[in-house]
């Protein structure tokens, strides 16, 4: 007798199905590629895929810029001796029987609908960061590779970076003891954007279809290439773009599968007289309850941090405190730190503690290698053979449980109070206000559904 719900059945015939409507490629084969997004991100992808060149061939790019295609298949035919075939709409490159995955390195609010899309098409996917442009999104995309049983790795790609697997090791470990407390720390020095006026919209380039789920605005300088980030309609602010690295370490390291008890924000948008729409400052703690995380994004000039030695003005990275000393991780290493104080309770750690204070005595340290992106792709590459979504290092349920901790922040930041959370569902109590910036309003027909 056949125990499974007829639901789970449901989900794996679906799975089956759309695994078996595409050839399976072998160990040897080279994974036909598609990039979707030839901007400045795109660039890179291109860059780092040409040196995989054992595992991977591009073989078509898209973007809604005539200009970027024309730059992109001409650098191809350059470097590799072949052109790739040119789209202007995504969805068309996804038809095309001889692509077996897509790179998606594109605007933040493009992220969500592009995966889904894909996957629907039977393709895998590696999405740049965040994964997602708002929590409802981060649970579609989800779905979305379970059902059609795709490969969706997102491009947080720490998860792939030596010293940062070894540094979350050792805590698991307990190499600092029980942690309490994780400060993640985005100080990236940005300028002021300044003001741009809406113009016509330059020739070749498809406006309507750059904004897609986004709402019709007028184009502007600023609303594209890379100030969309600033911009909540495209983009998350900084927190959303470098700092979701840091956020996804910060998670990674204190090992949490819930969601928070409560998140709060504060911050603003200081000196700067501009078209930016996003904070340049924001200060957020989430209560976990047992332990405590806190995230502080800025983009004006920023000191070291006192207490890590290794911290310097403008830092990026993440300091984990446990009750038997603290770790610095960033791009350049970690370090490992532990109390000289005895760890001991009632008159022992009074007596201990009488007149003096704790010392810290670096008893680790670990300098990075500088591999970044190039791992994390071939990674990608391997799972997209294999076909065992559980060895992507950063597959869509990390990338957009970290995507979706950026955007609690952001809720708390625009509606301007603390927020409890329901700690299995993800939603705020009680709260119709911040549960609506859950998620968006879509511009038909790019509407992210309830049902991918």
């Amino acid at each position: 007798m056949n125990t499974t719900s007829p639901r789970r059945r449901f989900l794996q015939m679906s799975a089956a199905v759309a695994t078996s409507a595409f050839p399976i490629l072998g160990a040897n084969d080279k994974v036909q590629l598609g990039i979707v997004g030839l901007g400045g991100r795109g660039n890179d992808h291109m860059n780092f895929y040409g040196k995989l060149d054992g595992e991977s061939r591009m073989v078509a790019v898209c973007d809604v810029n005539q200009a970027a295609r024309e730059r992109a298949v001409a650098r191809i035919q350059k470097e590799k001796n072949y052109a790739p075939k040119e789209y202007a709409d995504m969805r068309k490159l996804f038809e095309s029987k001889e692509v077996d995955a897509v790179s998606l390195p594109l605007p933040n609010h493009w992220h969500a609908l592009s995966a889904i899309w894909a996957c629907q098409a039977g393709k895998d996917v590696y999405v740049e960061k965040p994964a997602s442009h708002n929590c409802h999104e981060s649970r579609k995309m989800v779905e979305a590779a379970r059902k059609y049983g795709r490969m969706v790795q997102v491009g947080s790609q720490s998860r792939s970076i030596g010293h940062k697997m070894k540094a979350v090791q050792l805590l698991r470990e307990g190499v600092i003891g029980q942690i309490y407390h994780v400060r993640g720390l985005c100080y990236r020095r940005r300028f002021s954007i300044g003001h741009s006026p809406d113009e016509p919209v330059p020739a070749g380039l498809d406006w309507e279809l750059f904004l897609g789920p986004a709402q019709m605005k007028p184009y502007s300088k600023n609303k594209f290439a890379y100030n969309w980030h600033w911009f909540w309609d495209t983009g998350n602010g900084d927190i959303g773009n470098q700092g979701v690295h840091e956020m996804d370490i910060a998670l990674w390291g204190l090992g949490r599968t819930a969601w928070p008890n409560s998140v709060q924000s504060s911050g603003g948008k200081f000196v700067w007289k501009d078209d930016q729409e996003t904070p340049n400052t924001l200060h957020t703690v989430f209560d976990f309850g047992d332990a405590e995380m806190t995230f502080d994004t800025r983009n004006l000039p920023t000191p070291p941090e006192g207490m890590a030695p290794r911290t310097q003005p403008n830092y990026v990275g993440n300091i984990f405190f446990g009750d038997q000393g603290y770790m610095t991780l960033d791009g350049g290493g970690f370090a490992v730190y532990k109390s000289t104080m005895p760890n001991v309770s009632g008159d022992a750690a009074r007596g201990a503690g009488a007149g003096g204070r704790d010392r810290f005595e670096k008893v680790m340290e670990e300098k990075g290698t500088g591999e970044d992106t190039i791992p994390h792709m071939k990674n990608f590459l391997d799972a997209v053979k294999s076909r065992d979504y559980k060895s992507l290092r950063a597959e869509i349920a990390i990338g957009a449980r970290s995507a979706a901790f950026c955007h609690l922040g952001n809720v708390s930041y625009r509606v301007g109070r603390s927020l409890k959370m329901n700690t299995s569902t993800g939603r705020f109590l009680a709260d119709d206000e911040a549960n609506s910036l859950l998620t968006r309003d879509y511009r038909a027909p790019y509407v992210v559904p309830d049902n991918v």
